[in-house]
């Protein structure tokens, strides 16, 4: 069986800046900057951990999810934990997490969760992510032809305006992303453009992107004059780690000469720079990154994306490693310590929603209405932590 890492990163799409290069086996860590990296072992311990507590809680791949109301599972919630497990599987290439992954997409037919091919809702499309990452390692035509479908009547029709929610930029871009990949065609980066700029931009008015701060606001509703009880804008923290994991699962595998790729290169950069200075010291952000008292505390699906981007951009050189690995190291090490459970676990996972209050209080030990979601970001942010500790250390 082929390696999923053999197939999914442009191996040219490193994107290399003025003065940077990517961290690769012939470059190094420096010393200061790898103080406390784990080794490879331990991450990777942390990480089989998590995932066989899932796998065991959810042997069934096809099960519906039951919680207010009957859910098939390959909803959002869970096609972000197979994007976790494929990074695990990249990683750590067993069997049993390919067939796990297989047995998901057979089950639901290789189809978007709600609509069929004619639905436009990111949510629904999430799915696509992992059927289209299948595909490249088996290029069995059903595994992609549903979601090229949908996306396909996407891409011909004249809206722009979908994805009016931030978290719509995670759930779709990797997937128009990988359809210009496979196909070579770039018709999938310029509708995709065309969407997420008119929610950077347009949506509400203005967009829901603010410059000025380098955030996102969840969606209109949050847009000023809305503020949050300390008078400070809304920036939801797992809101927010949508969009940076986007801009790292569609720069990683976009070629270099992509249309608008520099759009995304320079959105990662500035918002890695406004997330470095709200991290907390335990390693972790607050649901409200811009105010502490908004329910303020420990959140692990935020920090888990912002630590997969940290390490993503450190090991392709787009970071700065002095400033930027110390902070995914910290988010690491607090998510690993402080919230994963001896059982494997994952505490301080908000639940399902759109602001800070929602979900609450989110604590060590409470069960959000959906494990799925925290645990594929933890995954990502374990394989790439895992992906650094793998590279040559010292000075």
């Amino acid at each position: 069986m082929v390696s999923l890492g053999l197939i999914l990163t442009c191996s040219s799409c490193t994107s290399s800046t003025a003065g940077k290069q990517p961290l690769t086996d012939v470059a190094r860590l420096s010393e200061q900057a790898s103080v406390g990296l784990p080794q490879r072992s331990e991450i990777l311990s942390k990480m089989t951990l998590a995932n066989r507590y899932f796998m065991d809680k959810w042997p069934d791949p096809g099960q519906p999810i039951v919680t207010d109301r009957r859910r098939p599972s390959n909803i959002w919630t869970r096609a972000t934990y197979y994007e976790g497990l494929m990074a695990l599987y990249e990683i750590d290439p067993k069997q049993t997490y390919y067939d796990y992954a297989v047995a998901w997409g057979e089950a639901h037919h290789w189809e978007p969760a709600y609509g069929g091919t004619q639905t436009h809702n990111a949510d629904n499309q999430c799915c696509g992510q992992t059927y289209i990452d299948l595909y490249r390692i088996d290029p069995q035509p059903k595994r992609i032809g549903p979601i090229k479908q949908t996306i396909d009547n996407m891409v011909n029709s004249d809206k722009s305006d979908d994805w009016w929610w931030i978290d719509a930029l995670q759930m779709a871009m990797p997937v128009f992303a990988r359809l210009g990949v496979v196909y070579e065609d770039d018709r999938y980066f310029e509708k995709m453009y065309d969407l997420y700029i008119f929610t950077k931009e347009k949506h509400g008015g203005n967009g829901l992107y603010n410059p000025e701060d380098a955030l996102w606001w969840r969606d209109k509703d949050f847009v000023p004059p809305y503020k949050t009880p300390g008078g400070k804008n809304c920036y939801w923290s797992r809101g927010n780690g949508w969009v940076f994991a986007a801009m790292v699962r569609v720069l990683d595998i976009m070629p270099p000469d992509a249309p608008h790729r520099e759009e995304y290169m320079t959105m990662f950069k500035n918002m890695a720079e406004a997330l470095l200075a709200l991290q907390r010291e335990d390693g972790f952000w607050n649901v409200s990154l811009v105010d502490p008292t908004d329910f303020g505390g420990k959140e692990t699906s935020g920090t888990a994306f912002f630590v997969y981007g940290f390490a993503w951009g450190v090991r392709k050189g787009l970071l700065d490693q002095e400033r930027f690995l110390p902070a995914a190291i910290r988010g690491w090490n607090g998510m690993a310590h402080d919230a994963l459970h001896p059982n494997g676990f994952l505490g301080y996972v908000q639940s399902t929603g759109k602001q800070p209050s929602d979900g609450q209080p989110v604590t060590y030990d409470r069960v959000p209405n959906f494990e799925d979601y925290g645990l594929g970001a933890f995954l990502l942010a374990g394989s790439e932590m895992a992906k650094l500790a793998d590279l040559p250390q010292g000075k």
